[in-house]
């Protein structure tokens, strides 16, 4: 399987919806519900092309549809729980000691 190519708004889009779960330590149950959807990951990325002007709030409209655009890729569900992933290690490790050389 080849490599799935993120636009900017894309990554963007996946960095700060993982950001945001992190922050609000949800994840495990993201993680959860990402890998429950996969089989529907088309059918759920059409349900949140309808929902783009509703999120405005959250995200822009724009990194919006290109989340729902990649989720289009059941290749994008894995994009998103890395991120995820990667999010929560990077909160987990202890920041750098300022008298370290």
């Amino acid at each position: 399987m080849t490599a799935l190519e993120l636009t900017d708004d894309q990554r963007a889009a996946v960095e700060q919806i993982a950001r945001f779960i992190v922050r609000f330590e949800l994840t495990v149950p993201a993680i959860l519900a990402a890998e429950s959807m996969r089989p529907l990951s088309f059918v759920g990325s059409q349900f949140m092309h309808m929902l783009t002007p509703s999120v405005a709030a959250f995200l822009s409209p724009d990194r919006f549809d290109a989340l729902a655009r990649l989720l289009e890729d059941r290749r994008g569900i894995d994009v998103l729980i890395s991120e995820i992933e990667r999010a929560d290690a990077a909160r987990r490790s202890p920041p750098p000691d300022p008298g370290s050389p």
